[in-house]
């Protein structure tokens, strides 16, 4: 009985004890901080990339061709109806599906969709490097960005102008789709490994959607 007392009131390695929780905890805390930094970048970064991508879906030809045929007017400056058509061009499957009275079967160019995830880089991989002069496309503000994330829309608006005796003037969305966050320690420690980046999308309005450029 006394030995199971002096027990009860030994403090021999408590401090160790103590120390092991609260370093346990100081850990967490700051690992946090790193990730939920990171998380923080990768949304920016997301954003940026869409972005960007919208701004070269605008001025480059179109992931599917046939928008350019797509309701066409018969005099300069006449508007093409609103929703006469509506392209969606997905990255996941390389297809383009078409809704709308003006609709014909879309054809997924890769060519065409890796100006918009690549801009003007030429090499081999996901994401080839920028040479001097090389317009960036969406791969390069967001690295951990795939081809299968990006979804570009095409939309008839209504709209026309002088100059184009015929042809789209859409509205373009780039959207990213499935993009989960990265975490270096806490996806594994408490399975954030799976949380997904909400929807997010870039629209303007298009240009000179064309295949040169100046």
């Amino acid at each position: 009985m006394q030995s199971l007392t002096t027990f009860r009131k030994d403090e021999a390695g408590s401090v160790m004890v103590e120390f092991t929780i609260a370093m346990t905890l100081l850990l967490s805390l700051t690992l946090g901080f790193v990730d939920f930094g990171y998380a923080w970048y990768q949304w920016n970064a997301a954003t940026k990339a869409v972005e960007v991508g919208a701004r070269m879906a605008s001025i480059s030809a179109p992931v599917a061709p046939e928008i350019t045929a797509a309701g066409l007017a018969t005099s300069p400056g006449d508007p093409i109806p609103a929703k006469n058509y509506d392209y969606t061009c997905n990255g996941a499957t390389s297809t383009c599906t078409c809704a709308g009275a003006g609709c014909a079967a879309g054809t997924f160019t890769l060519a065409n969709f890796n100006r918009i995830f690549r801009g003007d880089a030429t090499g081999t991989g996901n994401c080839p490097a920028l040479t001097a002069g090389q317009r960036p496309g969406m791969c390069h503000f967001f690295s951990t960005l795939q081809p299968a994330n990006v979804v570009v829309k095409y939309t008839a608006t209504g709209l026309g102008y002088y100059t184009r005796a015929g042809g789209s003037v859409p509205t373009i969305s780039v959207s990213l789709q499935n993009v989960n966050f990265q975490f270096f320690f806490l996806g594994g420690l408490l399975g954030f490994g799976n949380i997904t980046m909400p929807s997010m999308l870039s629209t303007v309005t298009g240009e000179d959607m064309k295949s040169t450029y100046p």
